[in-house]
């Protein structure tokens, strides 16, 4: 019974990490990347609707991106996205193509990304906190009505803290892997 709680926090804390590495890869570091606008979500008929569902995303220098959208009636509602989000870029449109030059970096840019970096992190942290909150409630619960013993319990609540360390290390990996990212030159 604590083997299953203990594994099902386990997902839950993987697939917060998952969804934190993919949130960071849409930080952009001074280098064109696809992943930097694929999430971006475009207000398309109504309906928002991720940016790589709408065109294809290319970066054929190190310093450009191309959207092609599939329908060129969605140009304008991209180009509001790319506007609206939190990158800090300008889109070009030529009538059938995007390009969105990605500028360096400057030192004031890179700290506000770190900020944001941390920002994150932080939310997989709480969000890792609240998974364990949630599993040592269940345990309290399973001791109470006697489905474990006290001492399965206080084992189960060990290996939770354990495992609730082992990702909120890999968070501040994965954070830290990034900052380092932004603060290349």
């Amino acid at each position: 019974m604590i083997k299953d709680l203990l594994h099902e926090a386990e997902g839950k804390m993987k697939k917060t990490l998952e969804a934190l590495e993919a949130d960071l890869r849409t930080i952009r570091t001074g280098r064109a990347t696809p992943a930097l606008v694929e999430r971006v979500m475009v207000n398309y008929y109504g309906t928002p609707t991720p940016l790589e569902q709408l065109a294809t995303i290319s970066a054929p220098e190190p310093q450009l991106l191309t959207i092609r959208p599939y329908d060129p009636s969605s140009l304008k509602d991209i180009e509001r996205a790319i506007l609206a989000s939190e990158l800090g870029l300008t889109p070009n449109n030529d009538g059938k193509l995007i390009r969105l030059v990605i500028p360096r970096l400057t030192q004031e840019r890179r700290v506000e990304l770190g900020k944001i970096v941390h920002k994150r992190v932080e939310e997989a942290h709480v969000s890792i906190r609240n998974i364990r909150r949630e599993a040592m409630n269940d345990v309290r619960d399973f001791e109470k009505d006697k489905l474990v013993t006290e001492d399965e319990a206080e084992r189960g609540r060990e290996d939770l803290q354990e495992l609730t360390d082992r990702y909120i290390k890999k968070v501040d990996e994965s954070g830290a892997r990034k900052e380092k990212e932004i603060a290349e030159v």
